[in-house]
């Protein structure tokens, strides 16, 4: 597998986004995260999606540190300073939650919330499911676990037809399409940075094509296995989708229903959000994840 290291000046003097840079090496492969704390008991794991990185996080984390948390922010392979491997073939779902589950022992934390969007959350709550002992809670906006059952929304197969075809793959733009406000030039050359040029937009390409969309996908039965084992989770589980995402609008009731520990909770919708909600109302969610937490202390 051939890599690339998006050069490190390429994050230099980017807004609101003073993080120093961590590393941990999982198969080869150099993986970025953010770790701030000031509380190494209770830790808040951000998981971005696609095509975005940990950039994605910069207005929560601030506010999630001082309500006296650690915080983790992982870049996926492929995605803000982690290496990029440079065939779209080198990208599959199982390997992307191999991934980040290795990354995840080898810090070896525990007492976990998670709150994962997007392919976040297609990699998260697999991790989450299948590692249940290392985490408490669960905040789920703009996503869930595709199975290959049921229609995926018309946004969504115009999404992936066009990573397949498009010649020009702006992330800038992509990440501004999916906002309800006006990002800053310098904001969209933040969301720009991991990638220089083409070849290392691989992951950002292929993984629309990697969501299950049909019983013959590879990862249809994990998915059908991890949603089943949801149905048992009976720790605390909220949603906080947008209201004008058109790719997962809806998505929400499912989950409500189908997990023990989401009976009772505050879901909430975001309103005035797009797909890209940390970027809309990072304030709001952030402050939703902290009262989250403290209404729903950790067992003894």
């Amino acid at each position: 597998m051939k890599l690339l290291q998006t050069p490190e000046e390429r994050f230099k003097n980017l807004p609101d986004f003073p993080f120093e840079p961590h590393f941990i090496e999982v198969d080869g492969i150099n993986i970025h995260y953010i770790d701030e704390s000031t509380n190494q008991e209770e830790v808040i794991l951000l998981m971005h999606g696609e095509p975005s990185w940990s950039f994605l996080y910069r207005y929560m984390i601030p506010i999630l540190v001082k309500g006296g948390y650690r915080v983790l922010a992982p870049d996926l392979v492929g995605f803000g300073r982690s290496d990029k491997p440079t065939e779209q073939d080198d990208h599959t779902y199982k390997k992307h939650v191999e991934w980040m589950t290795k990354w995840l022992k080898l810090l070896n934390i525990s007492n976990i919330t998670l709150f994962c969007q997007d392919w976040g959350s297609l990699i998260g709550l697999r991790m989450a499911i299948e590692n249940q002992e290392r985490f408490d809670r669960i905040v789920l906006s703009n996503g869930g676990l595709p199975t290959g059952v049921g229609l995926m929304s018309n946004a969504f197969l115009k999404w992936r037809e066009f990573s397949r075809t498009s010649k020009e793959f702006d992330i800038g733009r992509i990440i501004q399409n999916g906002t309800t406000i006006d990002l800053s030039d310098e904001v969209l050359k933040g969301y720009n940075a991991p990638f220089p040029d083409d070849s290392y937009q691989a992951g950002a390409r292929i993984m629309p094509s990697l969501v299950p969309i049909s019983r013959d996908d590879p990862e249809h039965r994990a998915n059908k296995k991890a949603v089943k084992m949801f149905r048992e989770w009976n720790k605390p589980f909220i949603t906080a989708f947008s209201d004008s995402d058109p790719i997962t609008r809806g998505g929400d009731r499912l989950w409500q229903e189908l997990v023990p520990g989401a009976k009772g909770q505050s879901h909430t919708t975001i309103k005035n959000a797009g797909h890209f909600v940390q970027e809309d109302k990072g304030l709001e969610l952030a402050n939703l994840i902290i009262k989250f937490i403290r209404n729903n202390p950790s067992s003894p």
